[in-house]
């Protein structure tokens, strides 16, 4: 089915806003998803890594942050983003029992997953998922988003672009050295922008990152 079509749909209420979850049909190993700091869970790119993630073998699951449940475009602070991500986590593992429950999401999505691991720990998670990890703003070199990385210990796989503008290749295979190599997978999408939108001049598609990509989640998922 496809991804606007979802196998199951909910509401979590919350403090701030009623937080929408969709989940589509799949096995037991779920990701959860989160979308980035100007999209949201019916973004086409979102659309297109939760089907890239189900066809790596999980059963992916998306909602959207209460900013844009309420029509706001600037998202709430990642204290904030944190708390919701934690609520939806209850309640996907309470609603859906996964046998392993992955976290991420694409860019924003998943640095709030990868702060509230950071922060408190892995209870219950099995593995970190992360979409075009957002390192630091475009062209800020000076404002990298690295500190909390290495408190992570959950396996962890960094599926980015080699065009993407939020993470600089040669800085980001600098922060690499500062993590754990058993824990943390780094895999560079050949051509691709932050978005996974392929250079016509690399010779690839977008078809040839979404089957490598795949197949990265799938070899990746068997360590976890």
């Amino acid at each position: 089915p496809s991804m606007l079509n979802p196998d199951e749909a909910w509401t979590i209420t919350t403090e701030s806003a009623p937080i929408p979850v969709a989940a589509a049909s799949g096995g037991q190993d779920l990701v959860l998803l989160a979308h980035g700091a100007g999209s949201h869970m019916q973004h086409r790119t979102m659309l297109w890594v939760s089907d890239v993630a189900r066809a790596g073998g999980l059963r992916p699951t998306r909602f959207n942050f209460g900013y844009r449940v309420v029509g706001r475009a600037i998202p709430d602070k990642m204290p904030v983003l944190v708390a919701t991500y934690r609520e939806v986590i209850d309640s996907v593992r309470d609603r859906l029992r996964p046998r392993r429950l992955i976290i991420g999401g694409h860019s924003m999505g998943g640095r709030a997953a990868s702060m509230l691991l950071a922060e408190e720990g892995h209870e219950g998670v099995h593995g970190l998922l992360l979409f075009g990890y957002p390192l630091h703003p475009p062209g800020r070199l000076d404002k990298l988003r690295n500190a909390h990385l290495p408190a992570i210990r959950v396996p962890t796989l960094q599926l980015s672009g080699t065009r993407d503008e939020f993470c600089d290749r040669l800085t980001m295979e600098r922060v690499m050295k500062t993590l754990d190599p058993s824990t943390w997978t780094l895999r560079w999408v050949e051509g691709a922008d932050h978005s996974y939108v392929i250079a016509k001049s690399s010779g690839r598609t977008r078809t040839d990152a979404a089957v490598e990509m795949s197949k990265a989640i799938s070899g990746w998922m068997k360590t976890v």
